[in-house]
């Protein structure tokens, strides 16, 4: 799964930035992890709550109501005019860091018993993730705010 998540990150990253194709970039982005938050929710909802604990699927469904959150986010920023193209590719990169570094954190360390393998060093991970989702919602804001039509 983190090896889609990168191939996505690669793809997104080589597109050209001019405004139809940042609209297209945050498109690509967020419909991209979207579709592998929902299939990651119906491997959660029918296969993992056979072999996870109880406190474990509850912290992977987290993950995928993040990811889902954000990737919705990132759809519906593709389509806001007050926001220049460089407000858009630092909030994409920004929710892009915080869902890989949040969420696919979550998932691993959720799966780490099932797989029998120690990921506990993920743990700090976690919470850069979230500084992350969270300052690029605090950076549109700020850019929302403080628009102008002469420079946003």
């Amino acid at each position: 799964m983190l090896r889609i998540a990168v191939v996505i990150l690669q793809q997104v990253k080589s597109l050209k930035l001019n405004s139809y194709t940042m609209e297209r970039k945050l498109l690509i982005a967020g419909c991209s992890f979207a579709v592998i938050a929902v299939i990651l929710g119906a491997l959660g909802a029918h296969t993992l709550e056979k072999v996870l604990g109880p406190q474990q699927i509850k912290s992977f469904e987290t993950g995928v109501r993040y990811q889902l959150f954000h990737a919705v986010a990132l759809i519906a920023f593709s389509q806001v005019n007050l926001l220049s193209d460089s407000s858009k590719n630092i909030l994409l990169y920004l929710f892009m860091a915080g869902m890989l570094m949040f969420c696919f954190s979550i998932y691993a360390l959720s799966l780490s018993k099932w797989l029998n393998m120690n990921l506990k060093f993920l743990g700090p991970i976690t919470p850069l993730g979230g500084l992350s989702l969270i300052s690029g919602w605090f950076f549109a804001l700020w850019k929302i705010i403080s628009h102008n039509s002469i420079n946003n």
